[in-house]
């Protein structure tokens, strides 16, 4: 299994029912964000008086995340990369785990269908799930939590997966949600910013905003 975040966090989004991500508009931005947190815990990205800074130049060897290291050379915000190119990294994400064996697609028959994508191994997304919900319901401190699971729980909360997390769960665990959160700081303080807006810009990208 691949253990990179835009995975994972797709994985965590998908709904069986739904042959798909529970809502594709808001796990396209999951995916960016997760990707930008990926690239920042292993140091390739920072920041720089507010703007994302690029750190060697040598591939990750996970093309999702060269893809979206080459978007953040050109010097901009956290907030501007969780919306750019968001279609085009969900899809190379769905295509990376097609080619695991974890997700099979089937392309839709007419120019406006839809691919319909099914998890080949439910005890995949069933053990991400368990990871997840030990983050929040678990005993440990949050600074002792592992950096991947703090990452997706924050941005399982502000996507609003349900499958994940309950209105019950968010009301509940709100403190240490926002403490998985502000643990993004560490990384960088406008990506921290930038998932903590998140809810606002699926609103916004609800009403077609740009960036695709």
């Amino acid at each position: 299994m691949t253990d990179d975040l835009p995975c994972l966090m797709y994985l965590l989004a998908h709904d069986d029912t739904a042959a798909g991500p529970y809502d594709r508009p808001r796990t396209e931005l999951l995916v960016r964000a997760a990707a930008l947190v990926d690239l920042a815990l292993r140091g390739r990205l920072g920041e720089a008086d507010g703007t994302v800074t690029v750190s060697g130049t040598e591939p990750t060897g996970d093309p999702v995340l060269d893809g979206v290291l080459r978007d953040a050379a050109g010097g901009h915000s956290w907030k501007h990369l969780v919306r750019r190119h968001r279609k085009r990294t969900l899809t190379e994400v769905e295509d990376r785990l097609a080619a695991t064996g974890l997700l099979t697609v089937k392309e839709p028959r007419t120019r406006f269908g839809t691919r319909r994508l099914t998890v080949t191994d439910p005890a995949v997304p069933g053990a991400l799930h368990d990871r997840v919900s030990t983050a929040l319901h678990g005993n440990a401190p949050v600074r002792e939590l592992p950096a991947t699971d703090a990452a997706l729980l924050a941005l399982a909360a502000a996507g609003g997966i349900r499958s994940v997390l309950s209105r019950q769960d968010q009301k509940t665990f709100r403190a240490r949600i926002d403490a998985c959160t502000g643990s993004l700081a560490a990384l960088a303080p406008g990506l921290e910013k930038a998932v903590r807006a998140l809810p606002t810009t699926m609103i916004a990208a609800q009403g077609g905003m740009g960036g695709s």
